[in-house]
C-alpha cells in the first residue's frame, strides 16, 4: 500500500504540473523513489496510472458533498459553500488538480476517463430543488438545467482563471462570479454577504 500511495502521489504531482503526454513512467518512478518495475507491478500502463489518479480523486468527492447536507443551513448558502470547497481543491489539492487536467487531456489518454461533472450536477440539482421547495429560488429557475449550467460555468471559470492568472486567484474570481450569478437565482434578487463573504481582488 505504501508503494502504491507513493506512486499515485508522484503521478498526481507530475500530471498536474506537466500534463499526461509530458509525463513518463520513468518520471513517475524517479519522483516516487521506486523502480519503473514497481509502476508496472501495480498498474499495467501509464494509462492505468492516470485512471487510478482520477479514481482516487473521485473517491473523496462524495464525502465532500455530504458535508453540505445540513438542513439547518439554507440550500443556496450550502451550494455556494460547496463551490468554494471545490474551488479550493482545484487550486490547492494535487490530486484534484491532476484529475481535472487529466480529464481536460482525455483525448490523449487511451483509457476511459470518468466524467467529473455528474456528481456535482446531481448535488447542485438537489440543493436548488431544496431551495425551490423552501421558497428561496427565483420564479422560473428550474433546478436541473440551472445546475447543469452552473457546474459547467463554474469549471470553465476555474480552468480559465488558472490559465490566465494562476490557481491562487481562483477563489477570489469565484466570489466575483457569485456576486454576478446569485441575485438571478435568489428570490428577491439580493446577494447574501454570508454566501459571498470571501475576499475579492
Amino acid at each position: 500500500m505504501a508503494t502504491r500511495r507513493s506512486l499515485l502521489e508522484a503521478a498526481a504531482r507530475l500530471f498536474a504540473e506537466r500534463g499526461y503526454t509530458a509525463t513518463s513512467v520513468n518520471d513517475i518512478s524517479a519522483l516516487s523513489g521506486r523502480t519503473s518495475g514497481s509502476v508496472y507491478f501495480h498498474y499495467a500502463s501509464k494509462e492505468g496510472v492516470a485512471l487510478a489518479v482520477v479514481q482516487a480523486q473521485f473517491a473523496s468527492w462524495p464525502g465532500l458533498a455530504a458535508r453540505y447536507t445540513d438542513p439547518r443551513e439554507p440550500p443556496l448558502e450550502r451550494l455556494v459553500a460547496l463551490s468554494y470547497e471545490v474551488a479550493r481543491a482545484l487550486a490547492e489539492d494535487i490530486h484534484t488538480r491532476a484529475g481535472a487536467r487529466l480529464w481536460a487531456e482525455r483525448e490523449t489518454i487511451d483509457a476511459p476517463i470518468p466524467d467529473p461533472f455528474a456528481l456535482w450536477t446531481v448535488a447542485a440539482t438537489r440543493l436548488l430543488a431544496q431551495a425551490r421547495a423552501a421558497g428561496h429560488l427565483a420564479p422560473g429557475v428550474r433546478p436541473a438545467p440551472t445546475a447543469r449550467t452552473l457546474v459547467r460555468a463554474f469549471f470553465g471559470l476555474c480552468t480559465l482563471t488558472e490559465a490566465l492568472e494562476g490557481p491562487e486567484v481562483i477563489v477570489h474570481r469565484l466570489t466575483d462570479w457569485w456576486h454576478l450569478t446569485l441575485p438571478h437565482l435568489r428570490r428577491g434578487g439580493e446577494t447574501s454577504q454570508q454566501c459571498c463573504g470571501h475576499p475579492r481582488t
